[in-house]
């Protein structure tokens, strides 16, 4: 029962899922009262992702089946295993992180986006950010479960999109190898990010088509149990469905048919905008989102990488018709919207999640005379490590690589911390990695990158917003390194990559007050060193500073430091020390790794 409580002088009734502390407070409740709590969560999920930001789509699509989830199975004991955490927001609030969701912004700030046992290591398995892992994650607990003989559930969750990605199938094919009890929920929502690509869906469509009874059925293909159910936000008919499937012995496919953005109207009319977004107005899905007087806060227009580059795209392609964008579920990474993939056609693919058959494609493109570039998020091109080094460098194929989001102003969440792809990238033999500073070297950059045709070329997209020169910018580059002296100095050389250029121009304006004439260099190539450049500086300056803005252990300023070893000159890498940080505050972050512009000039006069 609803309990009452009174504000103001006026009664109001509490939410069932202010109450609910464990999904053990669903049981008993009748289908009328489930209902109302999916209602309570959908509004407790609309709450947060208006103020606060967050997966949008995914969640409010998912909530029926997590309330349904909750009802039929018994977790803790039962193990709910989430892919990519997109739809796992329903989940928290049933696990006793409703405040969160209906509480200010302070209390939505301590509640993670992604499953995490770090907040809450009874209900939540794994940290999941990254695609197409839960069911390979699952078997593993399912094979821990059958060693030790116990007899827990294991729910592997997986949306539609995911399925793309290679581990899933790897993931799928261990399950049935092992051939025990496994429940697989495929929440198909026929989409990804945007649409989905792939061969694997034109049987998902048929099995959506005919109520799950076609002939071919692709997972039955794989040795599982399979159940189909189209109304996948019908609470009633969800437990139905998954107390069929409750203490299976067999692996076993559950697909659900559910509606992406499902209960609130603008996600729904325009699913690929609502995956994820910024705050909004709850009342229209507008944005900005309203000051607490109910006034539109001005934003000023600003530029962005993103429609910089597909706009820059769209115009080559109608001149290049051998120029390929190429995206890997993520087309908004390079400003490739619904209209403009439309105008790109056949120049624009998006192969779904699957970023290793997106390097490969790109070598195997650039082998047979395309001029593919392939856009990506930092933390994405982990996933991908083996082909960039086997499939693409070492067979030399001119393929571009346009990483976006790298550094310490983009994603922040654990699993999707952008500080890597520099020691990642440029530990591969064979790949010239370049960090352009500003608009127009970005440009220069690609444009070289593209027309070249003897290497492939990673570009790391600045990350601190465009930042535009008036000064001639060089067209073409080497497959050497070659930095660019800036501004001659004497005493102290500042070396500063890509988005930290323009930290080390105020460094050397600081440096300027105290009497400190310092060198300023662009590097521009991340993966080796400028060895003239260095042994120039020998002459006359006692110490090197250099400034990335990523991972230092193993990145760029160690590799200068490493040349610099047998000499006598000081060298002051600048970047962030290794670590996994979680939702990290940037000004913080900077000044704990000793990278506020002041920090550094203050050691830069202990060193010198």
């Amino acid at each position: 029962m609803h309990r009452k409580k009174l504000v103001r002088n006026h009664i109001i009734t509490a939410m069932y899922i202010e109450k609910i502390q464990s999904p053990a407070d669903l049981k008993g409740m009748d289908i009328k009262t489930l209902n109302i709590v999916a209602d309570e969560t959908r509004q407790a999920v609309l709450n947060r992702v208006s103020k606060h930001g967050g997966h949008v789509g995914p969640n409010l699509g998912f909530v029926e089946a997590t309330v349904a989830l909750h009802y039929v199975f018994n977790a803790p004991k039962d193990k709910f295993v989430f892919d990519v955490s997109h739809q796992c927001y329903p989940h928290k609030v049933l696990t006793g992180r409703a405040s969160g969701f209906l509480g200010d912004v302070d209390d939505m700030n301590a509640i993670s986006g992604y499953s995490s046992p770090a907040e809450c290591p009874e209900y939540d398995n794994f940290e999941v950010g990254h695609t197409s892992t839960s069911i390979s994650l699952a078997t593993g607990l399912q094979k821990a479960r059958d060693i030790k003989g116990t007899n827990e559930n294991i729910i592997a969750i997986i949306g539609d999109g995911s399925l793309s990605g290679g581990e899933a199938f790897e993931g799928l094919d261990e399950a049935s190898e092992l051939g025990t009890g496994i429940i697989i929920v495929v929440n198909d929502n026929e989409m990804s990010i945007a649409e989905n690509h792939g061969g694997i869906y034109k049987n998902l469509r048929a099995l959506r088509e005919s109520n799950g009874t076609c002939e071919h059925n692709w997972f039955k293909a794989w040795g599982f149990e399979y159940k189909y159910l189209e109304e996948g936000n019908n609470i009633e008919k969800l437990i139905e469905v998954f107390e069929s499937v409750k203490d299976t012995d067999k692996p076993t496919v559950v697909h659900i048919h559910t509606e992406k953005g499902h209960g609130f109207a603008p996600a729904v009319a325009n699913k690929e905008a609502w995956h994820w977004g910024m705050p909004f107005n709850l009342e229209d899905g507008s944005r900005p989102r309203k000051n607490a007087d109910g006034t539109t806060p001005v934003v000023a227009p600003s530029e962005d990488y993103a429609t910089l580059f597909s706009d820059w795209m769209l115009c080559e392609m109608k001149h290049d018709k051998t120029l390929i964008a190429v995206t890997a579920g993520t087309p908004a990474a390079g400003g490739f919207t619904a209209d403009k993939r439309e105008q790109a056609g056949k120049q624009h693919i998006d192969m779904g999640i699957a970023e290793e058959q997106a390097v490969a494609m790109i070598s195997g493109m650039a082998k047979g005379g395309l001029h593919p570039v392939w856009t990506v998020y930092s933390t994405f091109i982990q996933r991908t490590y083996d082909q960039i080094a086997q499939d693409l460098c070492i067979n030399s194929n001119p393929a571009v690589i346009n990483v976006v989001g790298g550094g310490v102003n983009s994603m922040n969440d654990i699993t999707h911390i952008c500080l890597f792809d520099i020691p990642m990238l440029c530990s591969i033999p064979g790949l010239i990695y370049l960090a352009p500073t500003t608009c127009e070297e970005y440009f220069a950059m690609l444009r070289w990158s593209i027309l070249q045709d003897k290497k492939p070329i990673a570009i790391r997209v600045p990350s601190n917003g465009v930042v535009h020169t008036s000064e001639v910018v060089e067209t073409e580059y080497s497959y050497e390194s070659k930095y660019k002296v800036m501004r001659k100095g004497t005493k102290v050389a500042i070396i500063a990559a890509g988005s930290f250029y323009q930290k080390g121009e105020n460094v050397v304006r600081l440096l300027a007050d105290k009497g400190i004439d310092a060198t300023l260099i662009n590097p521009r190539y991340l993966n080796d060193v400028d060895a003239e450049t260095l042994d120039s500086l020998k002459a006359d300056h006692q110490l090197v500073v250099t400034l990335e803005d990523g991972c230092k252990d193993g990145g760029f300023g160690e590799r200068i430091a490493s040349y610099y070893g047998p000499s006598d000159m000081k060298v002051m890498v600048g970047g962030i020390k290794k670590g996994l940080y979680d939702r990290f505050d940037v000004h913080e972050l900077l000044s704990d790794n000793r990278l506020l512009d002041n920090q550094i000039v203050e050691d830069i006069m202990t060193n010198i």
